[in-house]
Parts: structure tokens; sequence; C-alpha cells
């Protein structure tokens, strides 16, 4: 009897858990921002380099999200000139599984080790009434004109072309001595 009464009493607890889950997941019903955001620098010519960035916004939540704005403020004018594009902009609305993109370029002139801020994404949910705040990824250092080559892919490619005729001698010499 004590076992049925233990059993009952377990039942009863998991069935409590399962309602009050379903319904904490039903009423989130709410966007969740993800925003990436990635640059890559190009040199142009000597004393200048081309910086080229771009910021995806993802909605993962279970609802629209609106009034949608990006601000990625975080590049100094002291360093950085704005050559395309730029660093605000804002949108309607963004739907449930959409993404919006955004790109700008800059340009530097100043050799130095630049650390970026994230980009700020706030919106607009329909059943809280105020603006939500998302941030994207942050930068890895922007080494801007460094002194260091850049790695080329055909260097790579010996080294692992190297690597390779190297275990295969080493692999055919195993095989003849078992022979």
């Amino acid at each position: 009897m004590a076992k049925i009464t233990m059993m009952n009493s377990l039942l009863s607890l998991v069935l409590v858990f399962f309602i009050a889950s379903s319904s904490v997941i039903a009423g989130s019903d709410s966007p969740f921002i993800v925003a990436h955001k990635k640059a890559t620098l190009n040199r142009l010519k000597s004393g200048a380099e081309k910086v080229s960035v771009s910021i995806d916004i993802y909605n993962q939540g279970s609802a629209a999200a609106y009034d949608v704005s990006l601000s990625d403020e975080g590049w100094s004018s002291e360093i950085f000139s704005i050559i395309s594009g730029n660093t605000s902009t804002s949108w309607e609305r963004l739907d449930v599984g959409a993404v919006l993109s955004h790109s700008f370029e800059l340009e530097s002139t100043v050799k130095s080790v630049f650390y970026s801020t994230p980009a700020v994404i706030t919106f607009r949910v329909p059943t809280k009434a105020a603006l939500q705040e998302a941030y994207s990824t942050p930068l890895l250092p922007l080494e801007i004109l460094s002194d260091k080559p850049r790695e080329n892919i055909f260097d790579l490619a010996k080294v692992w072309n190297t690597l390779f005729y190297k275990l295969l001698e080493k692999i055919w010499t195993n095989v003849k001595c078992r022979f």
C-alpha cells in the first residue's frame, strides 16, 4: 500500500511539473535575438587598410521583434573613416526564424591593435513596454597595418605535402620490413 501511495505522489509530482513547464513555455512567446559580428581586413595600399564589417541578426524566438535597430558605434573616428554604409540602421520588424544583415566598410591609416565593442541591437516586444536589448558577438583584436606577414595558403600546402610524403615513406618502410 505504501508503494502505491508513493507511486501516486510521484506521478502527481511529475504531472504538476509537466503542467507548470508547459505553461511557462506557452507564456514565453517572445523574440530571442542572436547577432553575429565579423570583420575582415584587406590591405589596400601602403599605409591604408580596409575593414569590412558585417552583422547578421537572427530571431531564434517564438514571436516577431518590432522596431529593430542596430548601433555599432565602437569604431574610433581617430583611427577609422567610413568608406561606405552606416554604423547604425533600423528595420520595421524581424520575423521568427528570419535573418537581417547589415554591412559597412571602414578605412584606417593608423597602425594599431583595435578592440571593437559588440554591436547593440534594440527591439520592441508587443507584450512589454520597455525596449529590449541584445548584443552581438565580440570581435577578436584587429591588427591594423601589422608588420607580420600574411599566411600564404601555398606555403601551408607545401608543409602538408612534405608531412604527407614523410608519413607515406614511414608506412612504406614499415610494410617492407614485414615482408
